[in-house]
């Protein structure tokens, strides 16, 4: 109901505005599974803030941005770290760290902490340590730990510190409030409606006429490179280990054909599958009135229905599988009936069975010499499988012994394929939109996943029956192209920066005329240039709330403007510029026993408690002490940025 309220508060990684809990937890063990908490120190053991007696470590903030950003990727596969650092990562994950050790540190002072009991509790539950039983394992622990380069002590004091954040600050958000008159004035505003008008004012009729000299092409690119940057695309190499890939395979013996054949009895043997209609009563003396009834010509299927039951049918069982079903006895009677005859009742798993036998199928059994031929053909697939798998994992030996791609390729007489370049989201770099060969597909996650090129490495593309031996034969970082691949593009842009340059003066010149009264539309005219025509706008703030997520700029503009006003506003991507002015506002009007209110009261305390709580943690932060080394903060910033 008052997302459009809660809207105004969040931010990108909401504003951690909810309690500090598990942070460096929550982002190393995101989508069940340890997102990569590195445990390279950036900083070597230089502080970028004390809080209290504690100290956060320039490679502690690192790995936490680095997890952050991991997990970030795995929504969107071609973001950067500088576009994630652009969005405010850094300054959030500082300040949550900063919040979290603040908390901690007041709570040894009061003596206040989590027993080991209960991280024990915590670390149970996190799915990434449980085993395919659903319990924890902790064999999937160390192994996890391991892979990450995590210890048990940095598990345990995250842990820690976020229990005791959970304790602290939890409670704060809970019964919070906001007086009822103030509730039925916030409430009030969702009826709220406004009256303006908006004028588009677009770039492109203002834009030069003259082409724009090479110079100024090449000074506008270099100011705006990180426009034009193309996300990191990597040149994978493979080759492909299938069927033709092998040579002559062994022939089955005679002893393996044979053992074969008796591993295989039953599917060789002769055998006999029955059909059955049956019927299933609760007693032995309702199944023999049924029996008596069917015996006596009526139709089993009408008889079951008279009495509220149905019939069901049971096509080719074998007895073992029809005994599996029912019962032994029941199997054993099915057996003993002649096609078209009703079985003596006989006691199910269920209840007693009524059965009326349908078909009776006689399977012949085959000799050694009959299935022969099937059986070599399964063997000799079965050789050949195993003779794959051999050779993959003597590829993958050598592979870890420092043998190249090429080396092992060559030596098994396979063919190097170096496939098109391609972005971590599949597609290829050179042809947006384009999805990356089947075959290569499967091995991207993995190719962007190494650390360097030539880290070849065995791929299962059907298991068991085709592999690919793969490298990654270029890393392209994330870079902008040269100006010559985007001249054209950069030419358009240019000259809407000029044309939206002029656009905001044209803009100007509006909300002077409307300022001295004049109609918007009169002003729009007095532009000499053609425009878009004026925009009529009536809308209540509910109508506007409806829009969520994406309610239009200039909308959302228009409700936060005064009576009389008029404002401009810069398009997106240059286009242009809109000016709005707002005619007209009617106060919204509730009743007292509105349900809206009720809602309102129940949110509007939501973010009390949550205003409570952020009171709170920046009163930790001022109890136990917060001091910033501007200086190492600048330069991690600055390294993980890109610069120096």
């Amino acid at each position: 109901m008052l997302a459009f309220f809660r809207s105004m508060i969040q931010s990108r990684f909401g504003a951690i505005i909810g309690v500090v809990f598990l942070l460096l937890i929550a982002l190393a063990f995101a989508g069940a599974d340890v997102t990569g908490l590195r445990t390279g120190n950036l900083l070597g053991g230089d502080a970028v803030a004390t809080i209290g007696h504690a100290g956060l470590s320039g490679s502690e903030l690192d790995r936490t941005i680095r997890s952050a950003y991991d997990n970030e990727r795995q929504q969107n596969p071609t973001l950067t770290l500088k576009q994630f650092l652009a969005e405010g990562a850094f300054d959030e994950v500082l300040r949550g760290l900063i919040d979290r050790a603040a908390v901690e540190e007041w709570g040894k002072a009061y003596g206040i902490g989590a027993s080991s009991r209960l991280v024990d509790s915590e670390i149970a539950k996190l799915p990434a340590f449980q085993g395919p039983d659903g319990k924890f394992s902790q064999a999937a622990y160390d192994q996890l730990l391991a892979q990450r380069g995590l210890s048990d002590k940095i598990v345990r004091d995250d842990l820690t510190k976020g229990l005791l954040a959970r304790q602290l600050l939890s409670p704060a958000e809970l019964g919070g409030t906001m007086p009822r008159e103030a509730t039925m004035r916030f409430a009030a505003l969702l009826k709220e409606k406004r009256t303006g008008s908006i004028l588009f004012i677009p770039s492109d009729p203002f834009a030069p006429k003259v082409p724009a000299s090479d110079q100024q092409l090449a000074a506008f690119y270099q100011g705006n490179t990180a426009r034009y940057q193309r996300p990191e695309h990597r040149t994978i190499r493979y080759a492909l280990l299938d069927d033709k890939s092998l040579k002559a395979v062994v022939a089955p013996s005679e002893a393996e054909i044979q053992q074969r054949y008796k591993a295989n009895a039953a599917l060789y043997a002769a055998s006999e599958l029955r059909s059955i209609t049956q019927v299933i009563v609760p007693t032995e003396a309702a199944a023999k009135a049924l029996a008596a009834e069917v015996a006596g010509g009526k139709a089993i299927e009408a008889a079951a229905a008279a009495k509220g039951l149905s019939a069901s049918k049971v096509a080719d069982k074998a007895r073992d599988a029809l005994a599996a079903q029912t019962s032994k006895a029941v199997a054993d009677a099915v057996f003993a009936t002649a096609k078209g005859k009703f079985i003596t009742p006989a006691k199910g798993s269920l209840g007693w069975t009524v059965a009326r036998v349908d078909a009776v199928t006689t399977k012949p059994g085959k000799s050694l010499e009959q299935a022969r031929a099937e059986i070599v053909t399964a063997l000799t697939a079965d050789k050949r499988k195993a003779a794959l798998v051999d050779i993959s994992t003597r590829a993958e030996e050598q592979f870890e012994n420092g043998t190249s791609l090429a080396d092992v390729a060559k030596t098994l007489g396979l063919t190097l394929v170096t496939a098109e370049p391609v972005l971590a989201d599949g597609t290829l770099y050179a042809k947006p939109g384009t999805a990356a060969p089947t075959d290569v597909t499967p091995l991207i996650q993995a190719a962007f996943g190494m650390d360097r090129e030539g880290q070849a490495q065995v791929a299962p593309l059907e298991q068991g029956a085709r592999f690919a031996l793969f490298d990654v034969a270029q890393i392209a970082p994330a870079a902008a192209p040269p100006l010559a691949e985007v001249k054209t593009q950069v030419a358009r842009d240019y000259a809407l920066q000029q044309g939206s340059a002029a656009a905001k003066a044209a803009a100007d010149k509006v909300l002077a005329a409307v300022a001295r009264k004049q109609p918007l539309a009169d002003a729009a005219k007095a532009l000499g240039v053609t425009l878009p025509k004026v925009d009529d706008v009536t809308l209540t703030r509910e109508q506007v709330n409806a829009m969520q997520p994406k309610i239009p700029a200039p909308i959302a503009l228009m409700f936060t403007m005064v009576k009389g006003g008029a404002k401009r506003l810069e398009a997106p991507n240059g286009a242009g510029w809109v000016v709005v002015q707002l005619k007209d506002v009617v106060p919204g009007q509730i009743a007292p026993n509105d349900p809206v209110i009720s809602a309102a009261s129940g949110e509007f305390g939501r973010l009390v408690g949550k205003e409570y709580a952020e009171e709170l943690r920046a009163a930790f932060r001022a109890e136990v002490g917060v001091k910033r080394n501007e200086g190492n903060i600048r330069t991690l910033r600055g390294t993980l940025g890109g610069g120096q």
